[in-house]
């Protein structure tokens, strides 16, 4: 698959460089002078090459069993497995956060495949009463036919592998495009799949730009259903791409989520939610905690409180395992979240720990950003309104829970959302009247089981869901049959 760390597209079931002739480098984010490899800068020819491929193998795949299709499935999860440490370790180069992280997302991927290899073997159809006594009816599901994957670099196994195991256990090929940044742990991710046995041209890996492969996905004619997780700007694009000629889609975007602190929470509980939700990976998560409104009677104490625990916090390379926060994925996002911490500061926020880069010489190295609290914030300010993608948390105070769950809801966004509280009251308004697609109680913002659906309301989302049962809705169409004999 490889020659002197050059990693290449995977088609039509064999390792190829692109047509370009053009390769990338992909860079370490906590030490910039360590190339991890070399990816393909592919362009529209390759894109052509791997839905040929996936059109060809669509009819074979379709018409295997859903349980023949969950073996393939059961078999990769066992090489991933097999596999766990190295792509873990490929997972930290490339995007930055920390090995303990990066296992446990792989270790996600292998449940996720076994999860749906287990997909194969449920129902995919009801029969309803017809009104004519000698006939029946009923319904079934088939596959979409070729599916793109467009995946971001802030979870590169579990994403990808929460939208490419569902499209394959219900009989769909793929070809998937990764982003740029972790392309060589989406390779070592295909190679599992490779392994696993499965005919050629049933699964695809392109890398390249997001404008030439991922565009080039949401235009091309042969893909009948497009899921893409990212940023709302490219998302929309996408979605309107589709929308113009048919094509299905599904769109996992942006958040601006609360975390709301009662005052009967316990505080400790609070704040160290507040940490892991907002600050693991580098807040680089749509599901990372952003807003922290906290009831006036307690606001400061659990300020205090906070804070005392932010500024405890050690940065540094993923592979230390004293390392609790590891850089930005990029240059780009760096100077991003960099950017959004100035904009709190020239707009009267106050800074309480973090904003800006760490004097340490050992991370200069790397796009590291200081965990980041302000103070002072109003729901008018842009770190209160936009998405930032980084390590940096904003303090609101309101005065009861009416208030603070219209301080929540004032976004354009309604991905995640949680509430500390003991009171039942509290915690049933919460859940009636948070415009959120996935609302926690007593728990962070981030995360979600892998069995339960996912997706947001408002901007955050299309609105259709991913991972569960529900995955179902998006990769299949239903067919209603009337027989008669």
């Amino acid at each position: 698959m490889t020659t002197e760390q050059i990693y290449l597209n995977y088609i039509d079931g064999k390792w190829i460089p692109s047509v370009t002739g053009k390769v990338t480098a992909s860079l370490d984010p906590a030490d910039t002078n360590d190339i991890v490899g070399y990816v393909q800068d592919s362009g529209e020819e390759d894109l052509e090459l791997a839905v040929s491929a996936a059109n060809r193998a669509k009819g074979a795949w379709r018409k295997l069993s859903g349980a023949a299709r969950g073996d393939y499935l059961f078999k990769a999860a066992n090489l991933l497995e097999a596999r766990l440490a190295d792509i873990a370790e490929t997972m930290m180069r490339e995007m930055g956060k920390t090995l303990a992280e990066c296992k446990g997302e792989t270790a996600r991927g292998v449940a996720i495949l076994r999860y749906y290899a287990g997909e194969g073997m449920r129902k995919i159809g009801d029969v309803i009463p017809s009104t004519d006594n000698e006939a029946m009816m009923f319904t079934t599901r088939v596959p979409l036919g070729v599916v793109g994957v467009i995946t971001p670099w802030n979870f590169p196994v579990a994403i990808p592998m929460w939208k490419m195991a569902p499209a394959l256990i219900y009989g769909n090929t793929v070809v998937i495009k990764p982003a740029i940044e972790t392309s060589i742990t989406a390779a070592k991710l295909l190679a599992c799949f490779e392994e696993a046995g499965l005919p050629p041209g049933v699964i695809n890996l392109v890398t390249g730009d997001g404008a030439t492969i991922g565009g080039g996905i949401a235009r091309h004619p042969d893909i009948q259903g497009i899921t893409f997780t990212g940023s709302n700007k490219v998302g929309k694009q996408i979605g309107q791409t589709a929308l113009f000629r048919g094509a299905k889609y599904q769109l996992e975007m942006g958040g601006k989520n609360p975390l709301i602190v009662a005052a009967d929470a316990n505080l400790d509980l609070a704040v160290e939610a507040a940490i892991s939700g907002g600050l693991k990976s580098t807040g680089q998560k749509c599901t990372a905690t952003s807003r922290i409104l906290v009831q006036a009677s307690v606001y400061e104490t659990f300020r205090a409180k906070l804070v005392d625990q932010v500024k405890r916090l050690k940065l540094g390379n993923g592979n230390d395992s004293a390392s609790w926060m590891g850089p930005c994925a990029n240059e780009r996002q760096r100077d991003t979240v960099l950017s959004y911490i100035d904009k709190g500061i020239a707009e009267g926020a106050s800074l309480l720990c973090g904003g800006g880069v760490p004097a340490d010489e050992e991370l200069k190295i790397g796009y590291y950003v200081q965990p980041t609290v302000f103070d002072g914030v109003t729901s008018k300010m842009t770190i209160a309104r936009e998405e930032i993608f980084g390590p940096v948390l904003a303090l609101i105070p309101f005065n009861d829970l009416e208030e603070a769950i219209s301080l929540a809801n004032d976004v354009e966004y309604g991905l995640s959302a949680s509430i500390f509280t003991q009171n039942i009251g509290n915690i049933l308004a919460f859940i009636a009247d948070m415009d959120a697609g996935l609302v926690r109680i007593n728990a962070e913002t981030a995360g979600v089981e892998l069995q339960a659906p996912f997706g947001g309301m408002k901007q955050s989302s299309s609105h259709s869901r991913e991972q569960g049962q529900a995955a179902i809705e998006f990769f299949t169409s239903i067919k209603t049959v009337f027989l008669k004999a």
